[in-house]
């Protein structure tokens, strides 16, 4: 079967169904609010665990709002998930891959039954509105659908090498053979799409995993969890949760662990690189955020770009390891994109991500929160501050993490808010005089993972293409940095953005979770 992007909310638009649509996310959303309240348990080996100590989940909405219960797991509990995994691994690693391929694409079925009530728990636990929501499950549902293919396409990795004569009776075949145990350490702001995407990689090439989700989503975690295992021998999946540097430090030094798949951020993915390695090679597969450019220049459609720019610097506020950060704009057309990104920007609605017209949500807890409004201190210092820059405490958005999307300017040359990654809504623009100048800048970060341009002319484009630093680059689209799409863009960084530099969602992502044997057989 070929491959075909969910799209959930663009077809129901298609179809002149939106109001389906939105009946059907409000349905779920009562739905959800029956289930607050709930304990979560570790799976470990097919069996649910309980630990001593407990962990409230509360709403980035309202902070008030008690979403459920998890498992602070102990050491003794991540070291029987490992033991159950390297267990599982002896039969679960000869199974044929159409046997595997057949067992996920029935979860990707459960997935898309299930689409609108997992969308509403996903924005009570990370605040993301409906339309963001929706999207994060169709695209956990794509990886499956995507990666299905790819073993199918490869025939499960497996190919006939050449003779070394012609009459030689040798037969040479090269085949991907899993590596053992991975352990998955997932995001809070995909924490279906990644969790999804990493551990089906893992698994579909004949691996098996521990599953560690972000403290911020451990619920959403587990119902996603709930709907894979079916079918699963026991040991083949765990899940734990608890605090990540307890449960870490634990994972990364076992050496029952074959390997790694981590997102998040930059310093946390190089601690990890280090410790994992540090007794033998282990493959280490990271991504590890970005801080993310667009070029306008003086031949792009204005409009556009300042569409495109808003859209990636403030959707999910601005939490996506993709979001635009740096914006450089060719300085004859300055005040005419600004005055664009301002207007644009005033037009957001920040509020209840219930709410079938807020553009964004709340930050997903209290130290993004500090983290906003150190960095405001810092630009209202050292630049200017044309829009935003305020937390929100008024009303219904008092006991939430809510601040304004901003807009930054005139900040001088290797500022921090420049080269650091802010994961907030903060948009920095600087002017420039000639493209390779903003080229150049946009390469001085320490990382690249996206970045995007608008431009008209053909030298500026290829000089952006041929030149830029990043694994994923977009030319005057909507979405400057923001919006790969499974099958369509890989994603992967370079630099610090990445380990691996083959992005998730691409032809090469699977190969990383096995290595090669070459066989030959004579007779």
């Amino acid at each position: 079967m070929a491959f075909v992007n969910q799209n959930t909310y663009y077809k129901y638009i298609k179809n002149n169904n939106v109001k389906l649509f939105h009946e059907k996310y409000q349905r779920a959303i009562d739905r959800v609010k029956s289930d607050f309240g709930v304990e979560i348990p570790l799976f470990i080996n097919g069996e649910e665990y309980k630990s001593d100590t407990k962990i409230l989940v509360k709403s980035p909405l309202d902070d008030r709002l008690v979403l459920g219960r998890v498992q602070n797991a102990s050491q003794k509990h991540v070291l029987l998930a490992i033991k159950s995994a390297n267990a599982a691994y002896v039969e679960w690693g000869r199974t044929n891959y159409k046997y595997r391929v057949n067992l996920f694409d029935n979860v990707a079925k459960s997935l898309k039954r299930k689409k609108f009530y997992l969308a509403a728990w996903l924005s009570y636990e990370n605040g993301k509105n409906r339309y963001e929501s929706i999207t994060d499950i169709d695209e956990a549902i794509d990886f499956i659908h995507y990666y299905c293919n790819e073993m199918e396409r490869n025939k499960g990795f497996l190919s006939k090498n050449k003779k070394p004569t012609l009459d030689s009776k040798e037969d040479n075949v090269s085949i991907l053979k899993p590596y053992g145990t991975w352990v998955i350490i997932a995001p809070f702001n995909f924490p279906v799409a990644l969790l999804v995407g990493m551990s089906i990689g893992a698994l579909i090439t004949g691996n098996t995993v521990i599953i560690k989700p972000s403290s911020d989503t451990p619920i959403i975690g587990y119902k996603i969890i709930e709907l894979i295992k079916s079918g699963l021998p026991n040991g083949v999946m765990n899940y734990i949760t608890g605090l990540g540097p307890n449960i870490g430090t634990v994972l990364v030094n076992d050496m029952n662990v074959d390997g790694v798949v981590f997102t998040g951020s930059r310093d946390v993915g190089l601690m990890i690189a280090k410790d994992f390695n540090k007794n033998r090679p282990r493959p280490f597969i990271a991504e590890m955020g970005g801080k993310n450019p667009a070029i306008v220049t003086n031949n792009a459609d204005i409009n556009m770009a300042a569409e495109g720019i808003i859209q990636s610097a403030f959707s999910y506020s601005g939490q996506k390891c993709s979001a635009c950060s740096r914006v450089y704009v060719q300085e004859h057309v300055k005040d005419k994109l600004l005055a664009k990104l301002v207007q644009k920007t005033k037009s957001l609605q920040v509020g209840n991500p219930l709410s079938m017209n807020t553009a964004l949500g709340p930050l997903i807890n209290r130290k993004a929160l500090t983290r906003f409004k150190k960095y405001i201190t810092i630009a209202s210092k050292d630049g200017n501050i044309l829009f935003g820059g305020n937390v929100i405490k008024n009303g219904p958005m008092s006991h939430g993490n809510y601040v304004e999307p901003t807009i930054v300017s005139d900040l001088p040359n290797n500022h921090v808010l420049l080269k650091k990654e802010l994961f907030v809504p903060i948009l920095c623009v600087i002017s420039y005089k000639d493209i390779k100048d903003a080229i150049h800048e946009c390469n001085s970060s320490e990382y690249g993972l996206t970045a995007g341009i608008y431009s008209h002319d053909k030298y500026e484009i290829n000089q952006f293409l041929e030149n830029i630093e990043s694994g994923v680059v977009y030319v005057n689209r909507i979405g400057a940095t923001t919006g790969a799409m499974v099958g369509c863009q890989s994603f992967g960084g370079w630099k610090n953005s990445g380990s691996s530099g083959k992005g998730t969602g691409g032809k090469y992502y699977l190969a990383q979770f096995m290595r090669e044997q070459n066989q030959t057989i004579v007779g």
